[in-house]
């Protein structure tokens, strides 16, 4: 049974997936597999929806986690979690946006965004495996 003090490795582990997927998928378009690429880019998108509802309700049961550290570390936490909040608000609608135009097979419109979407998605799910080992690893 998963309780709530297991979510937040959950939520690493369904980040990382995500990473892997998304970086995987890139390398298959890049190779002319888009089957494969969608099938990874699909799995990415289950993988961070899955997160998405582990972390909102984690946060619902337990509410804000402190950081603990002091000095430079602590500096250096707040300024990946800052960037990783920012960068986590706008990748939502752009990875639907994203998903959305590659499903209606608008490969160029598809295209034209996901040369942003995928850097910040991908920044959004290392930074946040970042964040837990910092928050609760160390």
């Amino acid at each position: 049974m998963i309780t709530a003090s297991d979510l937040p490795t959950l939520n690493a582990a369904l980040n990382s997936l995500s990473a892997v997927f998304l970086f995987v998928g890139y390398l298959f378009i890049k190779a002319r597999n888009s089957r494969a690429h969608r099938l990874c880019m699909l799995a990415a998108c289950g993988s961070s929806t899955l997160f998405l509802i582990s972390y909102l309700f984690y946060h619902y049961q337990v509410g804000s986690v402190p950081f603990k550290g002091v000095g430079t570390i602590r500096v250096v936490y707040f300024a990946i979690l800052i960037s990783h909040t920012i960068l986590a608000t706008t990748v939502v609608p752009l990875a639907l946006i994203t998903l959305s135009r590659a499903l209606r097979e608008r490969f160029d419109a598809h295209r034209r965004i996901a040369r942003w979407t995928l850097p910040i998605w991908l920044y959004v799910s290392v930074t946040g495996v970042i964040v837990y080992a910092m928050l609760y690893r160390f």
